[in-house]
């Protein structure tokens, strides 16, 4: 069985969580039994987010944790959130973004970087995140 766990965070109060809400359904749909799902409302430049370090110590070998973008996981330095990502390869978990890439690669590790660097430079520059639509779509593995 393909089991997948999701994690939807925002970054205020102000937020909703609900645009998130349609990875829930996707998931499903591509095969996966959703072991939990994992909402939070904190800054994605925190590493000691609660609900993020409960999904990490829920994870189990084999699960997928899905997140609609990688900024949704860090916006760490990179060094943390390779950190971060290799708490969940060290469980034997990948970490999917649908539509995006799955991060579960070594060779990928790269592309953290330059990924999330397009996910935190919207902050007070006057530009929007970019459209990631252009992409190739990646099922979730």
């Amino acid at each position: 069985m393909k089991v997948a766990r999701l994690y939807l965070r925002v970054s205020t109060d102000e937020q909703d969580l609900a645009r998130q809400a349609e990875i829930e359904q996707s998931t499903r749909s591509s095969g996966y039994y959703i072991a939990g799902v994992y909402r939070e409302k904190a800054s994605g430049a925190r590493a000691d987010r609660p609900e993020l370090l409960r999904m990490i110590a829920d994870l189990q070998p084999g699960e997928v944790v899905v997140a609609e973008k990688i900024d949704r996981i860090s916006r760490l330095p990179l060094v943390e959130a390779q950190r971060l990502v290799d708490s969940i390869r060290s469980k034997e978990a990948r970490l999917a973004v649908p539509g995006l890439v799955d991060l579960s690669e070594f060779a990928t590790r790269l592309r953290l970087g330059f990924v999330r660097s397009f996910g935190a430079g919207h902050h007070g520059w006057g530009w929007k995140r970019p459209s990631w639509s252009w992409l190739p779509a990646v099922k979730l593995c």
